[in-house]
Formats: structure tokens, sequence, C-alpha cells
């Protein structure tokens, strides 16, 4: 099989032009083309008059070395990769040491799903609650008001991408495609195809919610167990014959404890008490950047028209996205964060007294507006020195600030962006809606953030506006505060992904500070069990992890 990169079509090519467009490139007569696939689809819309699709292809031939020979040196045809995923290991016959997954987002349902399939039969820890009684937990903030600690955006099967874009690219460096492992199981369990080659794939919402479910069911049907309402309390630490600290089991809420020597920890960005919990034990973390900012929001026909051109609205393009960034001249990078097309600006936080935001999107990306972060680089050494844990308390403060700012009532404060960039406070909306639910409080958001980060985000509108037209429109919409951007910690590890100090812990995923989103988290989960499992059956990194039998799952 052949990889073919950059054959590029009009946006509005016809099917057969695709076949054709290979012939030409490898110079082909029609009978010696096997068959070909889409591997990646693309578009470059670097100039929105002529905006091109860009395909990455594997191509059949019948005379595959010949064309090797004679493409040699063109980066452009190769020998195709074999993406299939392979298991490091498997489960011995009667194998009874069961590890532990703490968390069900995206890290811990892949770390629990690659131990499953290998045999190993993990115990599933989830703090809050089943995915379906989650959601309805969450509308409940959303529609009156009302938060349950336990179960919301961030806490609950799925974790908290489940109430986002859904967005499944990442910028990691993948050389044993496992993202391609993560893709294929979402298509299994109900993801559409799609994601399997267009270059930006993104899944939405209610989908989310029934692939987890299907996922689930899968990890039970090989053996695995899944609780749910099972926050991890304390983790059992103790010292072996060479005074080396090794885990020996999790404690739950209600002390109950479970028996174990290998724990996957996969809490995710805001399990702030599992935190405290870890630094009283004395495993070892450290503070780690992370950025705040604001949502914003403007009509998603804008972004449309500034990105598409004439060809805004086409049913293949879809709404538009863009990225941004900028050096302000105060030294601090802002930049947008987690843009959704066509979706919402949703409630996100998951402590009383205190507002947080994030972006989500269904599917169909059909909201009226575009919302993304509009968001400010900190760092521990200048921001929030001192302990570890010192970046959680800062975002308590702003998150605190921003309750207040909004009326105390789960409202966001929000601020139409002339008003901000002129210094004064809003008191209605203009032409933009704000779409955040359970509804904003016009104010003036200066006091919702560090005046550093203020005045920074107050030069880069500007400059943003002068790569979209209309960015920085006066009713577009500022919504506070976004915080949770990644986690405030990192849970330092080893190469064999074990705690640096506490062997048979695990730190992976976005909360350990080792992931950036759905994609990277899970892949980072297929890591942390593939380590697992070699030291569950005594083989290292290094010598067990050869490629081994290809997935049948």
């Amino acid at each position: 099989m052949l990889r073919l990169t950059e054959v590029k079509l009009p946006l509005d090519h016809a099917s057969a032009e695709l076949k054709a467009a290979i012939l030409r490139r490898l110079g082909l007569g029609a009978e010696a083309l096997l068959g070909f696939s889409i591997f990646r689809r693309g578009f470059d819309a670097r100039k929105p008059a002529r905006i091109l699709f860009v395909y990455t292809l594997d191509v059949e031939v019948d005379n595959e070395s010949a064309l090797l020979a004679k493409f040699k040196g063109d980066p452009h045809v190769r020998l195709a990769p074999d993406t299939s995923y392979h298991f490091v290991t498997h489960a011995p016959e009667g194998f009874s040491r069961r590890p532990v997954v703490i968390g069900t987002g995206p890290c811990g349902l892949f770390a629990g799903l690659i131990l499953a399939q290998m045999g190993f039969k993990p115990i599933i820890l989830e703090r809050g609650k089943a995915v379906r009684e989650r959601t309805k937990d969450t509308w409940g903030l959303w529609r009156k008001g009302v938060l349950d600690p336990e179960s919301n955006v961030q806490f609950g099967e799925g974790g908290a991408g489940t109430f986002s874009d859904g967005k499944l690219h990442s910028q990691i460096k993948d050389p044993k495609f496992h993202g391609r492992k993560v893709l294929t199981e979402f298509v299994k369990a109900g993801a559409p195809e799609e994601i399997l080659y267009v270059s930006k794939p993104h899944i939405g919402t209610f989908r989310l919610v029934g692939m987890v479910e299907t996922m689930r069911a899968n990890i039970i049907e090989l053996g695995g167990e899944v609780r749910f309402q099972s926050r991890v309390e304390n983790i059992r630490v103790g010292t072996d014959a060479e005074g080396i600290r090794r885990v020996e089991g999790v404690v739950l809420v209600g002390g109950e404890t479970l028996a174990t020597d290998h724990v996957v920890l996969a809490v995710g960005h805001s399990a702030r008490d599992t935190f405290q919990m870890l630094y009283e034990k004395g495993v070892f973390m450290e503070a780690k950047p992370f950025s705040i900012g604001f949502r914003i929001e403007h009509p998603q026909s804008l972004i449309d028209k500034a990105r598409f051109g004439k060809h805004a609205g086409h049913a293949e393009l879809g709404a538009a996205d863009y990225k941004l960034v900028h050096h302000s001249s105060n030294g601090r990078s802002v930049y947008s964060f987690c843009m959704c097309p066509g979706g919402q600006v949703v409630a996100a936080t998951s402590e009383p007294g205190r507002v947080v935001t994030n972006g989500m999107s269904q599917y169909s990306r059909a909201e009226r507006n575009a919302n993304s972060g509009i968001v400010v680089g900190i760092t521990p050494e200048a921001d929030y020195p001192g302990s570890p844990l010192a970046g959680i308390e800062f975002q308590r403060h702003w998150e605190g600030r921003a309750f207040q700012a909004g009326g105390a009532s789960y409202a966001a404060p929000a601020q139409r962006v002339g008003d901000f960039l002129a210094g004064r406070s809003s008191t209605s909306a203009g032409g933009v809606e704000p779409s955040y639910t359970p509804g904003v409080h016009w104010t003036d958001l200066s006091t919702c953030l560090p005046d550093y980060a203020i005045a920074a985000i107050r030069e880069a509108l500007p400059a943003f506006e002068r790569k979209i037209k209309g960015f920085a429109m006066a009713d577009a919409v500022l919504t506070g505060v976004e915080t949770r951007t990644s986690s405030p910690v990192r849970i330092r590890r080893r190469d064999d992904f074990q705690s640096v100090n506490t062997l048979g812990l695990y730190p992976a995923g976005e909360g350990a500070g080792y992931a950036g989103g759905i994609l990277s988290a899970a892949v980072d989960g297929i890591k942390a069990a593939e380590a697992v499992a070699l030291d569950l059956v005594g083989a290292s990194p290094a010598t067990g992890g050869a490629r081994g039998e290809s997935s049948d799952y």
C-alpha cells in the first residue's frame, strides 16, 4: 500500500476527480489502480476565493515496488505505515491482580478499555454519576442555577470533554498511532466514520453520551468493573524492604478499601480535593503554568465570512473556526482556546460560590454564535509562587470574584467588547445575544481577572481584529471567567509512567499535567495502561514493548 500526500483538488470537485488525480500523480493507467482510501482530508483556506481540499490517500497498485523506485526521494509518495494497534502484552491465564483506574474521562476510559482488552479486568472508580444521570444534574445548574458538587461539567462519566465540542485533534507526537486506536474505538462506539479521515474531527456532546455508555458496556463485557459515586478519599502507601514507597490500595468515601498495587490516576484537572490528599500523602507534584481569561462570542456568520469568503456556509466546510495568538507589550501571551464553532458558552463550575465558563458545540455546530476562550498565559514563578497547590487557590480566588460580579447566583459576569475596550460597564446586550445559561449579569469585567491579564486582552482584541475583520466588534460578548484551561499541577512521573516517588501510582491525563483535550488525554490513558500491563507481567517497556498481536477490537 502506498501513502500519497498533498493531493489537492478544488472545493467542489466531483468524486471521480480523486481517482483521476491519483492516476495523474503516479502516471498510471486506470487498470493499474486496484483501489484507494482516504486517510486524511483537510482544506487549505489561506486564499478564501480559492479553497482547496488537501488529501492524504492510501493507494493499492499492482506494481508497488516499481512505483516506489520511480518516486524515490519524493516525500509525497511513500510506503503506507502500519497504523493498526498492537497490544504490548496480555494477562496470563488465571491472572488475578486487578489494577484500579480512578476517573472515567477520556484518559481513564481508555486506560480501562485497554486494560480490559488485554485481559486485566480493571476496577474503574468514578466520583460522579453515570453519564445520563450526570447530564440531568448538569442541566440543573444550567437551567435552575442548582449545583451538584459531585455531578457536573467536571465530574461524572465521560469527564469534562463530554460537555465540549468533542474535538478530536491534537498536536502530540504519536509514532505508534495510539490516536488512531482512539478514533477507531470511538467509531465502533457510534461516532461518525468521518472522524477517521477529516483533519479536525469532532463529535459533539449528544453523540458522546451514547458512545461513553457503549464503551463502558464493552469494558464490563470484558470483565472490568465500573463503579459510580465512588470517590477515592485516600490512597494507602507503604514502604517496602528497600525503603521505597509503594501503593497498597485505595480507600473510598465510606471506608471501603480496595487492595491493589497498580493505580492509574486519571482524575481530570478539577479534582482539587484529590490533589490536596495526594500532596498530604507526600506524592511529588509541582505547580505548572496554565491560562486564564474570558469567553468571547461573535455571530458564526461573521467568522465564516472572514475565513471562507464567498464560500461561507458551504456544506463541505461547515462552521469555520480560528486560532489566534498575540504577544502583548507587558510580556504576556494572549491566545484563543477551545474554539467552539456554532456552539454556546456553558457553566462549568464544580464548587459552590464560584463561576467558571467553558465552550460546547453539538455535532451540527448549528447555533448562531461562535465562541472561544481568549486567555492569558500565567506561570507559578511570576503569578502564584509557593506551594504546588498555589495555582488552585489562584483559580478559586478569581472564580469567586466572578461569582460576586455575576450577582452571586451562578449567572456569569458579561461585558460587550466595545465597553471592555473603553473601560466602562455594560448594561445590556447589543447585536450579539449571549448564550450562557443560567444567564449573564452585565457589568465591568476588569474586576474579574488580574490587571496584567485585563491589559493584555485589551491589547490583543484590536490585534485580532486585524486578522479577522469584526473580531473586536463593539457588540461581541465577553463572559467570565475561563480558569480551567489545564491542570494547575503536574504530578511528576518516571519514563515507565509511575510516580517519581510512589511506585504503583500512574499519574496520567489532563489532571496529572500530561494532556490537553480529549484525544491527547485518551492517548495518555492508553500509554498508562500499557505501562501498568507490562509491570504486572514483569516486563519493562524496553523489553516488553515490542509490537505484539494486532487489535481485534
